[in-house]
């Protein structure tokens, strides 16, 4: 009996994508995203010279292309991977760790310290002298 191969291969590991394979995988969608912004220049030189019906309309639109396209190629490009469901998990739990509090008392529950401090006849408050400024060598 023959065994029929998979179809597709079996993940045996939770490993993130590597930096150089995301890093590949974002420059592949910027050039393509800029190549299509370049293809809208080109469709709006021929539409000039052959002078389709409704040609503003597609103007306009080869426009809004080249404005946009570049915007979200860099946005796209800078975008990160997406969060495995473990990251979601691991950050769910730190925000819902109920954080320590200190304990709520009334004010008849709480002892006061009152520092009261007699002024000293003949004594004087001198302000300390600023510390020389040092050479920097």
């Amino acid at each position: 009996m023959v065994k029929k191969q998979p179809e597709r291969p079996v993940l045996i590991t939770d490993a993130a994508r590597s930096q150089d394979e995301q890093f590949h995988s974002r420059q592949v969608r910027y050039v393509t995203m800029m190549g299509l912004r370049a293809a809208c220049l080109i469709v709006g030189a021929i539409l000039i010279s052959a002078h389709p019906p409704l040609l503003a309309l597609w103007l306009v639109l080869c426009v809004i292309g080249m404005v946009t396209l570049p915007w979200a190629a860099v946005l796209i490009a800078n975008d990160r991977p997406a969060r495995s469901k473990a990251e979601r998990a691991a950050s769910r739990a730190a925000r819902e760790k109920p954080q320590p509090s200190l304990a709520q008392h009334t004010a008849e529950e709480v002892e006061y310290l009152t520092i009261d401090a007699e002024p000293v006849e003949g004594a004087r408050w001198v302000a300390p002298e600023p510390e020389p400024e040092r050479k920097q060598r």
